[in-house]
């Protein structure tokens, strides 16, 4: 495969969308784990974010033997001491409509600043030599009283943002891409992929 490839180590079909968004205009071939026959999943392990991006841009970059991006993100929710954070995708079950319920249920009662939320992601670009770079975004908010929109995936239904006065889920795609947490992580990680291919074209 040409040195432009670029894996996207996720099996969410919502993060893969999301990331062919913010880096697709790049010159690089997107490929999902399954272009290229990797069927295996990653023990999230790691206690942090970062670690758990870490494990997953290692195992499926040496695996594939391709420039790989992985990443972790998670909500955290003060009032819960942090939960779901690194269990995010795990913490009750799959079922998101479900996950978001019980969420809203356990901050009944708990107003305004009490409700504060956040979604972080940390991306690992993986070099097939091994080197690493890493970029994090951060978005803050709060856990919605009800769900709203039918946008995004996930908990972007609760994700209510103040300032805007609709949830990730109520925002059009281009629009959140510029807020998000994996927004702007991918603007952190977006110059290294420049000097990348630059550097490989040259």
């Amino acid at each position: 495969m040409p040195e432009t490839c670029l894996l996207i180590a996720t099996t969410s079909a919502g993060k893969l969308g999301e990331w062919r968004q913010l880096i697709g205009d790049l010159p690089y071939q997107l490929l999902t784990l399954r272009d290229v026959g990797i069927t295996f999943d990653v023990a999230e392990t790691g206690k942090t974010f970062r670690a758990n991006a870490l494990l997953k841009a290692e195992a499926y970059g040496r695996a594939s033997g391709l420039l790989t991006l992985a990443e972790d993100s998670g909500l955290t929710v003060a009032a819960l001491d942090g939960a779901p954070g690194v269990h995010s995708a795990r913490w009750e079950g799959n079922d998101y409509v479900h996950k978001n319920a019980r969420l809203i249920k356990l901050l009944r009662g708990r107003e305004g600043a009490e409700r504060a939320c956040r979604y972080i992601g940390v991306v690992i670009l993986r070099h097939p030599d091994g080197r690493v770079w890493q970029a994090r975004g951060e978005v803050r908010g709060q856990i919605a009283y009800a769900p709203a929109g039918y946008g995004g995936f996930g908990y972007d239904p609760i994700f209510y943002i103040p300032r805007l006065g609709r949830t990730l889920a109520q925002i059009p795609i281009d629009q959140k891409d510029r807020i998000s947490h994996r927004g702007r992580a991918a603007r952190g990680i977006r110059p290294v992929l420049r000097q990348l291919v630059e550097a490989s074209a040259a």
